[in-house]
């Protein structure tokens, strides 16, 4: 395991979106997103119509080193995207980022959260896991140009408290993640 490396989260901004494409690019370089995907997606997640939740997380030299991000319409959240950097694997910070957007989607009164993850992607099938989703299905050739299947996973939120399923606790978030 990597050693835990202090990084703060905070709301993407426009500003941060060179540095997130540049990690975008080097994790996913067969269907990264474009500049406008991301412009579109902090277009909707500002105000009190807010439909969106997107976050960074910076290390203490104030480089980008993971993002996420969530959509929610009506009581269905969707988690687009959660990336970290190679150096980051293992830390717990993939597990934070996800922890966030759960946050995101009590928050935007989402009854369920639905994600597709690349079905070659066992570390985020792994990640999702631990927090309580479970694989409902595939969607066939749904990452391109790369024609890779996606696994549909979801989450139910807790009908106890209202809040989505996760860890039970910071400490599990940060051995696992």
């Amino acid at each position: 395991m990597t050693e835990p490396v202090t990084s703060r989260l905070r709301e993407m901004r426009w500003w941060d979106i060179d540095r997130v494409l540049e990690l975008e690019k080097d994790l996913f370089p067969e269907d990264a997103w474009s500049r406008g995907m991301f412009w579109s997606e902090l277009a909707h997640s500002r105000g009190p119509e807010a439909t969106r939740r997107y976050v960074v997380a910076e290390d203490s030299e104030g480089r980008v080193v993971g993002y996420a991000g969530l959509a929610a319409s009506g009581d269905l959240g969707d988690i687009q995207t959660i990336a970290v950097t190679r150096e980051q694997w293992g830390t717990g910070l993939g597990g934070r980022l996800l922890a966030e957007l759960l946050r995101a989607a009590t928050a935007f009164e989402c009854a369920e959260v639905m994600l597709e993850c690349r079905i070659d992607n066992i570390r985020a099938q792994k990640l999702y896991e631990r927090f309580g989703f479970e694989a409902i299905g595939f969607r066939r050739g749904y990452y391109q140009p790369g024609n890779v299947d996606a696994l549909v996973m979801r989450l139910t939120t807790q009908s106890d408290s209202g809040s989505a399923a996760g860890p039970t606790s910071e400490r599990e978030t940060e051995i696992h993640g």
